[in-house]
């Protein structure tokens, strides 16, 4: 199967791309992705997510829509499905409780219909801005839609600790050696807060802080690990606390 060429075209009546990448799994990153979604809705954009984690897709058991069933199709195009307000598009809508056993080409051509043979927006509601969940690591997956995608911008998401931040680090090199502007970084499960009015660090402390010094850019977040949120992803409902997530969004104005 022949790979696809590059193609940096707009997409139709999307204005901004943002990828989310961690290098690593495990650390958070759909759940900041899904939040930042809703945050984006709360201040009046139009959101899609395309979840490009084809072998493990959760995007759309957080958004409360894992069980929609395949999407419609429109003159040869896939509409969305929409979770929250936000348009979405997933390997766990395409192929549901499907294990995705393929090798690279299957993979890459999956992601550019994902991406390319979707109505994310119209003339009459063009899209402000879709997020794109990266899978864990540097491979196929990354490189079909640096050579897919005219993404605009992204955040790298770590925990604190040194295991996660290698991994991350090396999610930072890949977009700024594609010349993306790397937006910043988050770092998610900082602390846990204790009945008692105390705290712990249960990942370590100051990785994210080194990360962003290593790549010379800010260090936007520090996210505690909230369990009222982890239900809520759980279960597809709306996040408790937007505040954290709302936070982030001067950077995508910058």
């Amino acid at each position: 199967m022949k790979a696809p060429s590059i193609n940096h075209d707009p997409l139709p009546y999307v204005d901004k791309i943002i990828a989310i990448g961690s290098g690593k799994g495990g650390v958070g990153k759909s759940t900041v992705t899904s939040c930042l979604a809703h945050a984006l809705v709360a201040d009046g954009k139009r959101v899609g997510i395309l979840d490009a984690d084809v072998h493990g897709p959760s995007i759309p058991q957080m958004l409360g829509i894992a069980t929609v069933g395949q999407p419609e199709v429109k003159e040869e195009q896939m509409l969305p499905i929409m979770g929250h307000g936000i348009a979405t598009m997933s390997m766990a809508h395409l192929a549901p409780g499907k294990a995705a056993i393929w090798r690279g080409p299957m993979v890459t051509k999956a992601l550019v219909q994902m991406l390319r043979h979707v109505r994310w927006g119209t003339q009459d509601a063009p899209l402000d801005v879709l997020l794109i969940d990266l899978p864990p690591g540097t491979g196929d997956i990354h490189l079909t839609l640096l050579q897919q995608a005219p993404i605009d911008g992204a955040f790298v998401v770590t925990t604190p600790q040194p295991i996660a931040v290698i991994d991350a680090e090396k999610a930072a090199q890949l977009f700024l050696k594609a010349n993306i502007p790397l937006l910043g970084i988050i770092e998610n499960m900082s602390i846990l807060a204790l009945p008692d009015g105390g705290s712990l660090q249960p990942f370590g402390a100051g990785g994210g802080q080194q990360l962003a010094e290593k790549a010379h850019v800010p260090l936007l977040a520090q996210l505690p690990l909230d369990s009222e949120l982890r239900e809520a992803m759980d279960e597809g409902k709306q996040p408790p606390n937007l505040a954290p997530f709302e936070a982030l969004l001067p950077a995508l104005r910058g």
